[in-house]
């Protein structure tokens, strides 16, 4: 068995290995080339809990909206407290959530306030057990409180899910049934991808399942599972630790290709950006991440025919340089 597992991760290596040379020349010459896409005006942005658990003057919300108008955001998921293991999130975490879509509202109309919903699941060292079906109808009976107060969609960000979690399924499907009956709209933030769907039994042979080992990453045939089964799909691209501008760019470009060509006609499509200092900021950063959005979307074979954008996460590590090279990197396109 030792001789098989020492056998299994060489192979691993070596698979690695070719699909990196493959990967770093593509990437090399694709850095070269400016990207011929345009920004679009479909985005989200993930937002901090003190928006819905604390009090804040009229002043700052305007300044939110007028955020929200001048980066084409369409679509922001505030965080509204993590789940308890049992699938509840007590009325006072999000205390004035009221006020808060009230003045949106007011100021920022066009945009959707989804409650972002989210706990480390057990699979993953946290609290939360979706096996249980009591759990599963605890969170629902929280999503229509959420809703209740005006939230315009549920955002599920849900870590790990890995690609045969049918119980994470039921939840979307039942959820979805329960924002679909209100004309509201269902999000879910996934992982990227594995580079080949054929190397998730390869790790799941050498490496164990939870934190820091076995990747929870959806493979093609669960992207469009989840995609069947909500409205948008926000993927985590970011954390790439990718070591050259050019690399991480690649890997921004090929998951945009990739689940744009999956997903994109069936669903509305986020690419996670970050504006936080990522694991190798020499290397990803917002306008490398930005740059390998685009020039994903230049390679697709056609446009897809839902809409489609990015999700900058997150609103508490953005200040006005990064706003200012998000529009530099993300330009509309022009009439």
């Amino acid at each position: 068995m030792t001789r098989l597992i020492v056998r299994a991760a060489a192979w691993v290596c070596a698979l690695v290995l070719g699909a990196s040379v493959i990967f770093f020349g593509r990437a090399w010459f694709a850095w070269q080339r400016e990207p011929s896409a345009y920004g679009t005006s479909t985005n989200a942005l993930w937002a901090r809990h003190q928006w819905v658990g604390e009090a804040h003057a009229e002043g700052e919300y305007r300044a939110l909206a007028d955020t929200l108008r001048r980066n084409r955001i369409s679509d922001v998921f505030f965080h509204v407290g993590p789940l308890t293991g049992d699938g509840e999130i007590p009325p006072s975490r999000y205390a004035h959530a009221g006020e808060l879509l009230a003045a949106l509202r007011r100021l920022a109309p066009e945009v959707r306030a989804q409650a972002y919903v989210g706990q480390v699941e057990r699979s993953g060292g946290g609290p939360l057990d979706l096996r249980a079906a009591a759990t599963r109808e605890n969170v629902l009976t929280t999503d229509r409180a959420l809703l209740d107060l005006g939230f315009a969609g549920i955002h599920y960000d849900i870590e790990p899910i890995y690609p045969d979690d049918r119980n994470f399924l039921d939840l979307l499907t039942n959820t979805h049934r329960l924002t679909r009956a209100r004309g509201r709209v269902l999000s879910a933030a996934l992982e990227q991808q594995t580079l080949a769907d054929w190397t998730q039994p390869l790790f799941r042979a050498v490496l164990p399942r939870g934190k820091d080992h076995y990747p929870p990453r959806p493979t093609a045939a669960y992207l469009r599972a989840v995609a069947d089964r909500v409205d948008q799909v926000a993927i985590m691209t970011y954390d790439s630790e990718a070591p050259t501008r050019a690399l991480a760019g690649r890997h921004f470009a090929h998951h945009t290709e990739r689940t744009l060509s999956l997903i994109g006609d069936r669903v509305t499509v986020f690419m996670g950006v970050p504006t936080y200092r990522s694991p190798t900021p020499w290397a990803e950063d917002l306008p490398t991440a930005l740059r390998g959005v685009r020039q994903g979307v230049a390679e697709l074979r056609h446009r897809p025919r839902r809409p489609y954008g990015v999700a900058v996460y997150a609103d508490w590590t953005t200040n006005h340089r990064e706003w200012a090279a998000y529009r530099a990197g993300w330009p509309a396109e022009p009439h």
